[in-house]
């Protein structure tokens, strides 16, 4: 399956069975962590927070869908701050019997666009 694009998922935001999955560590999903390279702290509205590390140290698939909470059937789009970790999260995530996909720009691109909604934990 094919990467996400920016203007793919804008438009996509809110959709039924679509899951957004933003695989950074919390302190960067939160905003508390900004990279210097970006022009915004956050994350994508709606999306739910599952550090990549804690994907890898899933003993097998019913554990990663346990921290997923992805509902049959659903499409997840995974993402982190500049498309690495989410690649290989959506490996992860394939395995444990997601349709998964990569948004290779991430956060990274995201954060660039002002016009792009961004949200940040109390």
């Amino acid at each position: 399956m094919s990467d996400v694009t920016t203007s793919e998922l804008a438009e996509r935001l809110g959709e039924p069975g679509l899951v957004l999955l933003d695989v950074r560590r919390p302190e960067e999903f939160s905003g508390d962590v900004v990279a210097p390279c970006d022009p915004r702290a956050g994350h994508i509205p709606g999306a739910r927070n599952v550090d990549v590390a804690l994907l890898f140290e899933a003993p097998g698939a019913d554990a990663v869908r346990a921290l997923v909470r992805a509902p049959e059937g659903s499409e997840v789009i995974a993402y982190c701050h500049s498309g690495s970790r989410s690649a290989i999260a959506v490996h992860v995530l394939a395995a444990a019997g997601y349709t998964a996909r990569n948004y290779p720009g991430s956060w990274h691109e995201w954060s660039r666009d002002p016009a792009l909604p961004a949200e940040l934990n109390p």
